[in-house]
Protein backbone atom coordinates (compact mmCIF):
# COMPACT_ATOMS: atom_id res chain seq x y z
CA UNK A 1 0.00 0.00 0.00
CA UNK A 2 1.34 3.48 -0.81
CA UNK A 3 0.72 7.10 0.94
CA UNK A 4 -1.52 9.32 -0.75
CA UNK A 5 0.60 11.69 -3.05
CA UNK A 6 0.64 15.29 -1.43
CA UNK A 7 -1.58 16.11 -4.99
CA UNK A 8 -3.92 13.73 -4.23
CA UNK A 9 -4.01 14.52 -0.54
CA UNK A 10 -6.94 17.31 0.32
CA UNK A 11 -5.95 20.79 1.01
CA UNK A 12 -6.88 21.41 4.58
CA UNK A 13 -10.38 23.68 4.81
CA UNK A 14 -12.18 25.64 6.89
CA UNK A 15 -11.47 25.88 10.17
CA UNK A 16 -8.07 25.45 9.40
CA UNK A 17 -5.65 25.29 11.71
CA UNK A 18 -4.00 28.64 10.87
CA UNK A 19 -6.83 30.04 11.51
CA UNK A 20 -6.33 28.97 15.46
CA UNK A 21 -9.78 27.31 15.42
CA UNK A 22 -8.74 24.45 17.67
CA UNK A 23 -6.45 26.93 19.76
CA UNK A 24 -9.50 28.72 20.11
CA UNK A 25 -11.30 25.90 22.02
CA UNK A 26 -8.43 25.89 24.75
CA UNK A 27 -8.63 26.52 28.27
CA UNK A 28 -6.25 28.28 30.42
CA UNK A 29 -5.61 26.64 34.15
CA UNK A 30 -6.16 28.52 37.13
CA UNK A 31 -3.42 29.31 39.37
CA UNK A 32 -4.39 28.18 42.76
CA UNK A 33 -6.31 24.94 43.87
CA UNK A 34 -10.14 25.29 43.19
CA UNK A 35 -12.25 22.01 44.47
CA UNK A 36 -14.62 22.26 42.03
CA UNK A 37 -12.13 22.47 39.01
CA UNK A 38 -9.45 20.88 39.82
CA UNK A 39 -9.30 17.01 38.04
CA UNK A 40 -13.02 17.52 36.74
CA UNK A 41 -14.21 18.31 40.69
CA UNK A 42 -13.08 14.27 41.46
CA UNK A 43 -14.85 13.61 44.51
CA UNK A 44 -12.38 12.99 47.39
CA UNK A 45 -12.87 9.27 48.04
CA UNK A 46 -10.56 8.84 50.86
CA UNK A 47 -7.80 5.73 50.85
CA UNK A 48 -8.52 2.95 53.47
CA UNK A 49 -6.68 1.58 55.43
CA UNK A 50 -4.10 -1.13 53.63
CA UNK A 51 -5.65 -4.62 52.41
CA UNK A 52 -2.89 -7.49 52.13
CA UNK A 53 -3.18 -10.98 49.95
CA UNK A 54 -1.53 -13.64 51.20
CA UNK A 55 -2.48 -16.24 48.59
CA UNK A 56 -6.03 -16.24 47.78
CA UNK A 57 -6.97 -14.24 50.93
CA UNK A 58 -7.01 -10.64 51.80
CA UNK A 59 -6.56 -9.09 55.19
CA UNK A 60 -7.52 -5.72 56.41
CA UNK A 61 -5.17 -3.75 58.58
CA UNK A 62 -7.39 -4.42 61.46
CA UNK A 63 -7.55 -7.78 60.81
CA UNK A 64 -3.73 -8.06 61.06
CA UNK A 65 -3.09 -5.74 63.83
CA UNK A 66 -5.93 -7.89 65.88
CA UNK A 67 -3.56 -10.36 65.61
CA UNK A 68 -0.25 -8.74 65.43
CA UNK A 69 -0.41 -6.31 68.22
CA UNK A 70 -1.54 -9.02 71.45
CA UNK A 71 1.33 -11.40 69.24
CA UNK A 72 3.88 -8.66 69.50
CA UNK A 73 3.17 -7.47 73.10
CA UNK A 74 3.22 -10.99 74.43
CA UNK A 75 6.41 -11.34 71.98
CA UNK A 76 8.15 -8.38 73.69
CA UNK A 77 7.56 -10.06 77.15
CA UNK A 78 8.92 -13.50 76.06
CA UNK A 79 12.09 -11.81 74.75
CA UNK A 80 13.03 -9.47 77.78
CA UNK A 81 12.54 -12.83 79.80
CA UNK A 82 14.76 -15.10 77.74
CA UNK A 83 17.45 -11.90 77.51
CA UNK A 84 17.23 -11.53 81.10
CA UNK A 85 17.66 -15.36 81.99
CA UNK A 86 20.12 -15.99 78.99
CA UNK A 87 22.40 -13.03 81.37
CA UNK A 88 22.17 -15.12 83.93
CA UNK A 89 24.39 -18.20 82.34
CA UNK A 90 27.96 -18.13 82.67
CA UNK A 91 28.40 -18.97 78.87
CA UNK A 92 26.11 -16.25 77.78
CA UNK A 93 28.22 -13.85 79.99
CA UNK A 94 31.74 -14.80 79.12
CA UNK A 95 30.58 -13.89 75.64
CA UNK A 96 29.03 -10.48 76.33
CA UNK A 97 32.45 -9.70 78.26
CA UNK A 98 34.65 -10.90 75.15
CA UNK A 99 32.22 -9.42 72.87
CA UNK A 100 30.89 -5.94 74.94
CA UNK A 101 29.38 -4.34 72.03
CA UNK A 102 32.02 -2.10 70.97
CA UNK A 103 36.26 -3.61 70.25
CA UNK A 104 38.39 -3.76 67.23
CA UNK A 105 36.08 -3.79 64.68
CA UNK A 106 36.42 -0.14 64.06
CA UNK A 107 38.61 2.23 65.78
CA UNK A 108 37.98 4.99 67.78
CA UNK A 109 36.59 8.11 66.19
CA UNK A 110 38.47 10.78 67.75
CA UNK A 111 37.19 13.86 66.09
CA UNK A 112 33.87 13.69 67.20
CA UNK A 113 30.90 14.70 65.15
CA UNK A 114 32.17 17.43 63.09
CA UNK A 115 29.30 20.41 61.58
CA UNK A 116 28.56 18.89 58.28
CA UNK A 117 27.85 15.65 59.65
CA UNK A 118 25.55 17.27 62.08
CA UNK A 119 23.81 19.73 59.44
CA UNK A 120 23.45 16.85 56.99
CA UNK A 121 22.16 14.66 59.52
CA UNK A 122 19.42 17.41 59.74
CA UNK A 123 18.39 18.18 56.45
CA UNK A 124 18.54 14.75 55.39
CA UNK A 125 15.52 14.23 57.80
CA UNK A 126 13.90 17.81 56.45
CA UNK A 127 14.00 15.87 52.63
CA UNK A 128 13.17 12.24 53.59
CA UNK A 129 10.05 13.60 55.80
CA UNK A 130 8.26 15.51 52.43
CA UNK A 131 9.89 12.70 50.17
CA UNK A 132 7.83 9.90 52.39
CA UNK A 133 4.30 12.14 52.29
CA UNK A 134 4.89 13.38 48.01
CA UNK A 135 5.62 9.39 47.96
CA UNK A 136 2.35 8.35 49.42
CA UNK A 137 0.48 10.61 47.32
CA UNK A 138 2.22 9.25 44.70
CA UNK A 139 1.07 5.84 45.51
CA UNK A 140 -2.74 6.69 46.15
CA UNK A 141 -2.78 7.61 42.23
CA UNK A 142 -2.56 4.49 41.75
CA UNK A 143 -3.49 2.58 45.23
CA UNK A 144 -2.41 -0.90 44.34
CA UNK A 145 1.31 -3.02 44.50
CA UNK A 146 1.89 -5.75 42.53
CA UNK A 147 4.50 -8.56 42.31
CA UNK A 148 4.54 -8.69 38.34
CA UNK A 149 4.79 -6.43 35.29
CA UNK A 150 1.29 -6.75 34.50
CA UNK A 151 -1.44 -4.71 36.53
CA UNK A 152 -4.41 -6.89 36.52
CA UNK A 153 -6.87 -6.36 38.89
CA UNK A 154 -6.67 -8.82 41.66
CA UNK A 155 -3.54 -9.58 41.30
CA UNK A 156 -2.27 -6.34 43.54
CA UNK A 157 -0.70 -7.55 46.76
CA UNK A 158 -1.22 -4.45 48.37
CA UNK A 159 -4.50 -2.26 47.92
CA UNK A 160 -5.56 1.06 49.34
CA UNK A 161 -9.37 0.64 48.15
CA UNK A 162 -11.82 -1.53 47.66
CA UNK A 163 -11.73 -4.21 44.52
CA UNK A 164 -12.11 -3.14 40.51
CA UNK A 165 -15.58 -2.85 39.64
CA UNK A 166 -16.60 -5.39 37.21
CA UNK A 167 -20.11 -3.82 36.32
CA UNK A 168 -19.19 -0.37 34.59
CA UNK A 169 -16.43 0.89 33.04
CA UNK A 170 -13.59 2.05 35.35
CA UNK A 171 -10.77 4.25 34.56
CA UNK A 172 -7.17 4.32 36.38
CA UNK A 173 -8.32 7.71 37.95
CA UNK A 174 -11.47 6.59 39.13
CA UNK A 175 -9.30 4.21 41.07
CA UNK A 176 -6.77 7.12 42.91
CA UNK A 177 -7.66 8.12 45.63
CA UNK A 178 -7.06 10.63 48.38
CA UNK A 179 -5.44 11.13 51.61
CA UNK A 180 -5.24 12.97 54.40
CA UNK A 181 -3.65 16.44 53.79
CA UNK A 182 -1.70 16.36 57.08
CA UNK A 183 -0.30 12.80 55.41
CA UNK A 184 -0.09 12.94 51.49
CA UNK A 185 1.27 15.86 50.08
CA UNK A 186 -0.77 17.62 49.08
CA UNK A 187 -3.61 15.15 49.70
CA UNK A 188 -6.10 15.45 47.35
CA UNK A 189 -7.37 12.79 45.22
CA UNK A 190 -5.50 12.91 41.56
CA UNK A 191 -2.72 15.67 42.35
CA UNK A 192 -0.20 13.61 41.11
CA UNK A 193 1.56 16.28 39.16
CA UNK A 194 1.97 18.09 42.31
CA UNK A 195 3.37 15.07 44.40
CA UNK A 196 5.52 14.12 41.48
CA UNK A 197 7.03 18.03 42.06
CA UNK A 198 7.59 17.37 45.66
CA UNK A 199 8.92 14.15 45.17
CA UNK A 200 11.28 14.30 42.43
CA UNK A 201 12.78 17.83 43.79
CA UNK A 202 13.61 16.75 47.43
CA UNK A 203 14.68 13.37 45.69
CA UNK A 204 17.26 15.62 43.91
CA UNK A 205 17.99 17.65 46.98
CA UNK A 206 18.56 14.28 49.02
CA UNK A 207 20.51 12.86 46.61
CA UNK A 208 22.87 15.87 46.28
CA UNK A 209 23.20 15.82 49.74
CA UNK A 210 23.95 12.40 49.86
CA UNK A 211 26.52 12.64 47.32
CA UNK A 212 28.27 15.79 49.52
CA UNK A 213 28.11 13.67 52.20
CA UNK A 214 29.52 9.97 50.84
CA UNK A 215 32.40 12.74 49.92
CA UNK A 216 33.27 14.16 53.16
CA UNK A 217 32.53 10.71 54.90
CA UNK A 218 35.25 9.03 52.92
CA UNK A 219 37.65 12.14 53.09
CA UNK A 220 37.68 12.32 56.40
CA UNK A 221 37.74 9.63 59.22
CA UNK A 222 33.86 9.23 59.70
CA UNK A 223 33.86 6.62 57.88
CA UNK A 224 34.95 4.61 60.43
CA UNK A 225 31.44 5.26 62.52
CA UNK A 226 29.21 3.50 59.58
CA UNK A 227 32.30 0.57 57.92
CA UNK A 228 33.01 -2.07 60.13
CA UNK A 229 36.82 -3.42 59.95
CA UNK A 230 36.13 -6.89 60.59
CA UNK A 231 33.53 -9.62 61.22
CA UNK A 232 33.74 -9.22 65.05
CA UNK A 233 31.20 -6.96 64.22
CA UNK A 234 28.13 -9.55 64.08
CA UNK A 235 28.85 -11.02 67.58
CA UNK A 236 29.11 -7.87 69.18
CA UNK A 237 25.52 -7.17 66.99
CA UNK A 238 24.46 -10.18 68.92
CA UNK A 239 26.04 -9.24 72.24
CA UNK A 240 24.61 -5.62 71.96
CA UNK A 241 21.07 -6.77 71.03
CA UNK A 242 21.16 -9.20 74.19
CA UNK A 243 21.90 -6.46 76.05
CA UNK A 244 19.03 -3.93 75.07
CA UNK A 245 16.77 -6.91 74.73
CA UNK A 246 17.34 -7.47 79.12
CA UNK A 247 16.98 -4.09 79.56
CA UNK A 248 20.47 -3.53 80.74
CA UNK A 249 21.67 -1.89 78.22
CA UNK A 250 25.26 -1.77 77.49
CA UNK A 251 27.43 1.63 77.87
CA UNK A 252 26.82 4.76 75.75
CA UNK A 253 29.95 4.62 73.43
CA UNK A 254 28.59 6.65 70.91
CA UNK A 255 30.90 9.82 71.11
CA UNK A 256 33.96 7.58 69.50
CA UNK A 257 32.45 4.24 68.27
CA UNK A 258 29.26 2.47 67.32
CA UNK A 259 28.24 -0.61 68.93
CA UNK A 260 27.77 -3.14 66.60
CA UNK A 261 24.02 -3.04 66.44
CA UNK A 262 23.97 0.59 65.71
CA UNK A 263 26.71 0.44 63.17
CA UNK A 264 25.24 -2.60 61.23
CA UNK A 265 21.70 -0.45 61.40
CA UNK A 266 23.73 2.78 60.07
CA UNK A 267 25.43 0.79 57.78
CA UNK A 268 22.11 -0.76 56.19
CA UNK A 269 20.56 2.48 55.89
CA UNK A 270 23.25 4.40 54.14
CA UNK A 271 24.69 2.17 52.25
CA UNK A 272 22.39 -0.60 51.21
CA UNK A 273 18.29 0.74 51.82
CA UNK A 274 19.18 4.82 50.20
CA UNK A 275 20.77 3.32 47.34
CA UNK A 276 18.22 1.06 46.38
CA UNK A 277 15.49 3.45 46.84
CA UNK A 278 17.07 5.84 44.26
CA UNK A 279 17.80 2.44 42.00
CA UNK A 280 14.37 1.21 42.60
CA UNK A 281 12.75 5.42 41.69
CA UNK A 282 15.20 4.95 38.56
CA UNK A 283 13.67 1.73 37.23
CA UNK A 284 9.97 3.06 37.50
CA UNK A 285 11.06 5.74 34.58
CA UNK A 286 9.74 4.71 31.23
CA UNK A 287 13.20 5.59 29.80
CA UNK A 288 15.56 3.56 32.44
CA UNK A 289 12.96 0.84 32.39
CA UNK A 290 13.36 0.98 28.48
CA UNK A 291 17.35 1.09 28.32
CA UNK A 292 17.75 -2.18 30.37
CA UNK A 293 14.59 -4.02 29.56
CA UNK A 294 13.36 -4.65 32.54
CA UNK A 295 10.24 -5.64 32.24
CA UNK A 296 10.90 -9.16 31.66
CA UNK A 297 13.14 -9.49 34.48
CA UNK A 298 12.00 -9.82 37.83
CA UNK A 299 13.20 -6.51 39.04
CA UNK A 300 10.06 -4.63 36.34
CA UNK A 301 8.28 -1.60 36.54
CA UNK A 302 5.38 -3.43 39.40
CA UNK A 303 8.20 -4.79 41.46
CA UNK A 304 10.20 -1.71 41.47
CA UNK A 305 7.21 0.01 42.72
CA UNK A 306 7.05 -2.73 45.61
CA UNK A 307 10.42 -2.77 46.45
CA UNK A 308 10.47 1.21 46.61
CA UNK A 309 7.45 0.99 49.07
CA UNK A 310 9.42 -1.86 50.95
CA UNK A 311 12.35 0.69 51.63
CA UNK A 312 9.72 3.70 52.61
CA UNK A 313 9.04 1.28 55.56
CA UNK A 314 12.10 0.61 56.29
CA UNK A 315 12.77 4.15 56.05
CA UNK A 316 9.95 5.19 58.71
CA UNK A 317 10.71 2.04 60.99
CA UNK A 318 14.37 2.99 61.47
CA UNK A 319 13.32 6.57 62.11
CA UNK A 320 11.18 5.65 64.86
CA UNK A 321 13.21 2.83 66.47
CA UNK A 322 16.12 5.35 65.84
CA UNK A 323 14.24 8.05 67.57
CA UNK A 324 13.37 6.16 70.41
CA UNK A 325 16.66 4.64 71.18
CA UNK A 326 18.16 7.98 71.10
CA UNK A 327 15.77 9.12 73.97
CA UNK A 328 15.91 5.88 76.14
CA UNK A 329 19.67 5.77 76.08
CA UNK A 330 20.92 9.29 77.28
CA UNK A 331 18.99 11.84 75.35
CA UNK A 332 20.59 14.71 76.40
CA UNK A 333 24.48 13.60 76.22
CA UNK A 334 23.13 12.31 72.48
CA UNK A 335 21.34 15.55 71.09
CA UNK A 336 24.85 17.00 72.55
CA UNK A 337 26.60 15.11 69.81
CA UNK A 338 24.29 15.29 66.92
CA UNK A 339 23.78 19.07 67.42
CA UNK A 340 26.02 20.55 68.91
CA UNK A 341 29.39 18.35 68.63
CA UNK A 342 30.73 18.15 71.92
CA UNK A 343 30.31 15.38 74.18
CA UNK A 344 28.61 16.75 77.76
CA UNK A 345 25.62 17.06 79.61
CA UNK A 346 24.70 20.48 78.97
CA UNK A 347 21.45 21.49 77.65
CA UNK A 348 22.12 23.37 74.50
CA UNK A 349 21.77 20.19 72.56
CA UNK A 350 17.67 20.40 73.94
CA UNK A 351 17.22 23.72 72.51
CA UNK A 352 18.70 23.12 69.33
CA UNK A 353 16.82 19.72 68.84
CA UNK A 354 13.61 21.88 69.76
CA UNK A 355 13.96 24.48 67.10
CA UNK A 356 14.98 22.38 64.60
CA UNK A 357 11.86 19.87 65.58
CA UNK A 358 9.87 22.69 65.46
CA UNK A 359 10.92 24.23 61.87
CA UNK A 360 10.51 20.31 60.30
CA UNK A 361 7.06 20.32 62.22
CA UNK A 362 5.78 24.24 60.40
CA UNK A 363 7.40 22.42 57.18
CA UNK A 364 4.71 19.46 57.20
CA UNK A 365 2.14 21.65 58.44
CA UNK A 366 2.62 24.30 55.69
CA UNK A 367 3.58 22.13 52.99
CA UNK A 368 -0.33 21.02 52.02
CA UNK A 369 -1.97 24.88 52.25
CA UNK A 370 1.25 26.53 50.59
CA UNK A 371 0.96 23.69 48.09
CA UNK A 372 -2.81 24.69 47.39
CA UNK A 373 -2.19 27.87 47.42
CA UNK A 374 0.44 27.93 44.76
CA UNK A 375 0.88 24.79 42.27
CA UNK A 376 1.85 26.70 39.43
CA UNK A 377 4.53 27.99 41.76
CA UNK A 378 4.97 24.73 42.43
CA UNK A 379 5.47 23.37 39.13
CA UNK A 380 7.82 25.89 37.72
CA UNK A 381 9.97 24.97 40.65
CA UNK A 382 10.15 21.58 40.11
CA UNK A 383 10.73 22.43 36.44
CA UNK A 384 13.55 24.42 37.77
CA UNK A 385 15.16 21.94 39.90
CA UNK A 386 14.46 18.62 37.75
CA UNK A 387 14.64 19.85 33.78
CA UNK A 388 18.45 19.16 33.44
CA UNK A 389 17.79 15.45 34.83
CA UNK A 390 14.43 14.94 32.56
CA UNK A 391 16.54 16.38 29.71
CA UNK A 392 19.11 13.68 30.61
CA UNK A 393 17.12 11.02 30.83
CA UNK A 394 15.41 12.04 27.35
CA UNK A 395 18.84 11.51 25.61
CA UNK A 396 18.48 7.72 26.42
CA UNK A 397 15.71 7.54 23.99
CA UNK A 398 15.22 3.81 23.84
CA UNK A 399 12.26 1.97 23.05
CA UNK A 400 11.78 -1.68 24.44
CA UNK A 401 9.99 -3.75 21.69
CA UNK A 402 8.08 -7.28 23.28
CA UNK A 403 6.92 -10.63 22.10
CA UNK A 404 3.49 -11.35 21.54
CA UNK A 405 3.58 -13.72 25.07
CA UNK A 406 3.76 -10.47 26.89
CA UNK A 407 1.24 -8.91 25.42
CA UNK A 408 -0.61 -7.50 29.40
CA UNK A 409 -4.16 -9.64 29.84
CA UNK A 410 -5.59 -6.60 30.90
CA UNK A 411 -5.09 -2.86 29.65
CA UNK A 412 -6.55 -0.19 32.20
CA UNK A 413 -8.37 1.99 30.42
CA UNK A 414 -8.33 6.28 31.37
CA UNK A 415 -9.58 9.19 30.21
CA UNK A 416 -13.34 10.40 29.39
CA UNK A 417 -14.28 9.50 25.32
CA UNK A 418 -15.65 12.55 23.56
CA UNK A 419 -19.54 13.20 23.92
CA UNK A 420 -19.61 15.45 21.01
CA UNK A 421 -22.23 14.84 18.31
CA UNK A 422 -19.52 14.89 15.46
CA UNK A 423 -17.35 12.54 17.10
CA UNK A 424 -20.56 9.96 18.36
CA UNK A 425 -21.93 10.17 14.04
CA UNK A 426 -18.06 9.20 13.15
CA UNK A 427 -18.30 6.49 15.87
CA UNK A 428 -21.62 5.12 14.40
CA UNK A 429 -20.27 5.52 11.00
CA UNK A 430 -17.20 3.73 11.59
CA UNK A 431 -14.99 7.02 11.06
CA UNK A 432 -15.91 6.60 7.01
CA UNK A 433 -16.00 11.21 7.10
CA UNK A 434 -13.45 11.10 9.24
CA UNK A 435 -10.59 13.51 8.62
CA UNK A 436 -7.26 13.87 10.18
CA UNK A 437 -6.43 17.84 10.00
CA UNK A 438 -2.61 18.37 9.40
CA UNK A 439 -1.42 21.63 9.00
CA UNK A 440 0.54 24.93 11.17
CA UNK A 441 3.63 25.70 10.53
CA UNK A 442 3.75 22.90 6.90
CA UNK A 443 4.65 23.34 3.60
CA UNK A 444 1.46 21.39 2.81
CA UNK A 445 -1.15 21.05 5.10
CA UNK A 446 -3.89 18.15 4.47
CA UNK A 447 -6.75 16.42 5.67
CA UNK A 448 -6.32 12.88 5.49
CA UNK A 449 -9.53 10.46 5.45
CA UNK A 450 -9.52 7.23 7.64
CA UNK A 451 -9.11 4.83 4.73
CA UNK A 452 -5.87 7.15 3.17
CA UNK A 453 -4.12 6.63 6.87
CA UNK A 454 -5.12 3.15 6.55
CA UNK A 455 -3.45 2.93 3.49
CA UNK A 456 -0.67 4.36 4.13
CA UNK A 457 2.80 2.18 5.26
CA UNK A 458 1.59 0.37 8.17
CA UNK A 459 4.03 -0.02 11.22
CA UNK A 460 3.04 -2.42 14.24
CA UNK A 461 4.81 -2.64 17.87
CA UNK A 462 4.24 -4.60 21.32
CA UNK A 463 5.50 -1.85 23.52
CA UNK A 464 5.19 -1.02 27.01
CA UNK A 465 2.49 1.83 28.68
CA UNK A 466 3.77 3.78 31.47
CA UNK A 467 1.49 5.47 32.32
CA UNK A 468 2.16 8.42 35.34
CA UNK A 469 0.16 7.09 37.92
CA UNK A 470 2.15 4.04 38.19
CA UNK A 471 0.11 1.38 36.24
CA UNK A 472 1.95 -0.24 33.16
CA UNK A 473 0.86 -2.58 30.30
CA UNK A 474 2.43 -4.11 27.28
CA UNK A 475 0.11 -4.11 23.88
CA UNK A 476 0.26 -3.67 20.33
CA UNK A 477 0.10 -1.34 18.64
CA UNK A 478 -0.47 -0.63 14.47
CA UNK A 479 -0.80 2.47 12.61
CA UNK A 480 0.92 4.73 10.70
CA UNK A 481 4.34 6.63 11.27
CA UNK A 482 4.17 10.20 12.48
CA UNK A 483 7.23 10.66 10.24
CA UNK A 484 5.49 9.70 7.07
CA UNK A 485 2.71 11.99 7.33
CA UNK A 486 5.23 14.39 7.91
CA UNK A 487 7.02 13.21 4.72
CA UNK A 488 3.57 14.34 3.30
CA UNK A 489 2.47 17.87 4.98
CA UNK A 490 6.96 19.03 5.24
CA UNK A 491 7.20 20.75 8.47
CA UNK A 492 8.56 24.32 7.95
CA UNK A 493 12.17 24.95 9.30
CA UNK A 494 11.19 26.73 12.36
CA UNK A 495 8.49 24.18 13.55
CA UNK A 496 9.45 22.98 16.51
CA UNK A 497 6.77 20.85 18.25
CA UNK A 498 3.98 18.81 17.74
CA UNK A 499 0.51 19.82 18.71
CA UNK A 500 -2.12 16.92 18.78
CA UNK A 501 -6.11 17.83 19.60
CA UNK A 502 -8.64 14.98 20.55
CA UNK A 503 -11.93 15.16 20.09
CA UNK A 504 -12.48 14.71 24.22
CA UNK A 505 -12.68 18.04 26.03
CA UNK A 506 -10.83 17.83 29.88
CA UNK A 507 -12.98 17.45 32.95
CA UNK A 508 -14.46 20.46 34.59
CA UNK A 509 -16.97 22.91 35.00
CA UNK A 510 -15.25 24.82 32.04
CA UNK A 511 -13.40 22.41 29.98
CA UNK A 512 -10.99 22.90 27.28
CA UNK A 513 -10.24 20.81 24.18
CA UNK A 514 -7.37 17.93 25.12
CA UNK A 515 -4.03 18.48 23.37
CA UNK A 516 -0.86 17.73 24.41
CA UNK A 517 2.61 19.50 22.55
CA UNK A 518 5.74 17.15 21.58
CA UNK A 519 8.72 17.55 20.11
CA UNK A 520 9.30 17.17 16.34
CA UNK A 521 12.28 15.42 17.05
CA UNK A 522 10.82 12.81 18.98
CA UNK A 523 7.98 12.35 15.98
CA UNK A 524 10.86 11.06 13.49
CA UNK A 525 11.26 8.10 15.84
CA UNK A 526 10.36 4.91 14.51
CA UNK A 527 8.28 4.12 17.07
CA UNK A 528 6.49 7.58 17.17
CA UNK A 529 3.11 6.15 15.27
CA UNK A 530 -0.77 7.07 15.20
CA UNK A 531 -2.37 4.03 16.24
CA UNK A 532 -5.63 2.59 14.66
CA UNK A 533 -5.11 -0.91 15.86
CA UNK A 534 -4.43 -2.03 19.49
CA UNK A 535 -3.97 -5.90 19.60
CA UNK A 536 -4.57 -6.71 16.54
CA UNK A 537 -8.25 -5.40 16.58
CA UNK A 538 -9.73 -1.89 15.43
CA UNK A 539 -8.90 0.94 18.30
CA UNK A 540 -11.74 0.42 20.80
CA UNK A 541 -13.33 3.72 22.14
CA UNK A 542 -12.24 3.47 25.29
CA UNK A 543 -8.60 3.03 24.01
CA UNK A 544 -9.00 5.97 22.08
CA UNK A 545 -10.85 5.39 18.15
CA UNK A 546 -10.24 6.23 15.95
CA UNK A 547 -6.31 7.17 16.47
CA UNK A 548 -3.99 7.79 19.31
CA UNK A 549 -0.81 8.82 19.58
CA UNK A 550 2.20 6.62 20.43
CA UNK A 551 5.22 8.36 21.57
CA UNK A 552 7.32 5.32 23.44
CA UNK A 553 9.32 7.72 24.77
CA UNK A 554 6.83 9.40 27.03
CA UNK A 555 4.47 8.19 29.89
CA UNK A 556 1.15 7.51 29.37
CA UNK A 557 -0.78 10.97 29.83
CA UNK A 558 1.04 12.31 26.90
CA UNK A 559 -0.03 9.48 24.29
CA UNK A 560 -3.06 11.83 23.27
CA UNK A 561 -6.34 9.91 22.55
CA UNK A 562 -9.49 10.20 20.15
CA UNK A 563 -6.96 12.69 18.14
CA UNK A 564 -8.64 15.30 15.24
CA UNK A 565 -5.85 17.24 14.59
CA UNK A 566 -2.62 17.88 14.27
CA UNK A 567 -0.28 21.24 14.66
CA UNK A 568 2.68 22.21 13.67
CA UNK A 569 4.41 25.45 15.55
CA UNK A 570 7.50 26.79 16.72
CA UNK A 571 6.04 27.35 20.25
CA UNK A 572 3.07 26.19 22.94
CA UNK A 573 3.25 29.18 25.01
CA UNK A 574 0.22 30.92 23.04
CA UNK A 575 -1.58 27.23 23.49
CA UNK A 576 -3.78 27.30 26.77
CA UNK A 577 -2.07 28.01 30.18
CA UNK A 578 1.43 27.72 28.16
CA UNK A 579 2.16 24.66 29.97
CA UNK A 580 2.64 22.50 26.95
CA UNK A 581 -0.77 20.21 27.51
CA UNK A 582 -4.34 20.36 29.14
CA UNK A 583 -2.89 18.06 31.99
CA UNK A 584 0.17 20.55 32.26
CA UNK A 585 -2.04 23.48 32.17
CA UNK A 586 -5.02 22.03 34.88
CA UNK A 587 -3.02 19.46 36.98
CA UNK A 588 0.05 20.58 36.73
CA UNK A 589 2.10 18.22 35.14
CA UNK A 590 5.19 18.44 33.38
CA UNK A 591 5.35 18.62 30.11
CA UNK A 592 8.31 16.59 29.58
CA UNK A 593 7.81 13.07 30.60
CA UNK A 594 10.65 10.36 30.17
CA UNK A 595 10.28 10.10 34.09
Amino acid sequence: MHAPSPSKAGKLGPPSLSDAAFEAQLTKGIDFYDPHEFAGGIPQVMATLPQVRIGKRRFTTAQILTVLVPLGFVAGICVVAVAQQLRTIPAVQAFIQEYPGTGAFSPPVESGFPWWLRYQHYLNLFFMLLMMRSGLQILADHPRLYLDGNCTPGRDWLRLRGPVPRDRVWTAKDDSVALPKWLGLPGVRHSIGLARWWHFSFDTLWLLNGVIFYVLLFSTDQWMRLIPQSWDVFPNAVSTAIQYASLDFPPRSGWLQYNGLQMIAYFTTVFVAAPLAIITGLLQSPAVAARFRTQNTWLNRQVARTIHFAVLVYFVLFIIIHITMVFVTGLIGNLNHITRGVNDNSYGGLGLFVIGIALVAAAWLLATPLTLRYPRLVQHGGRLVMGWFRNLLEQLKPVANFKEEDISPYFWPNGTPPDSQEYRSHLVEGFQRYKLKVGGLVENPVELSYAELQAMPKSEQITQHYCIQGWSGIAKWGGVRVSEIMKIVRPKPQARYVIFYSFAHGAGEHPGLYYDAHKIEHMHHKNSILAYEMNGHPLHELHGAPLRLRNELELGFKQVKWIQAVEFVETFKQLGSGEGGFNEDNEYYGYRASI
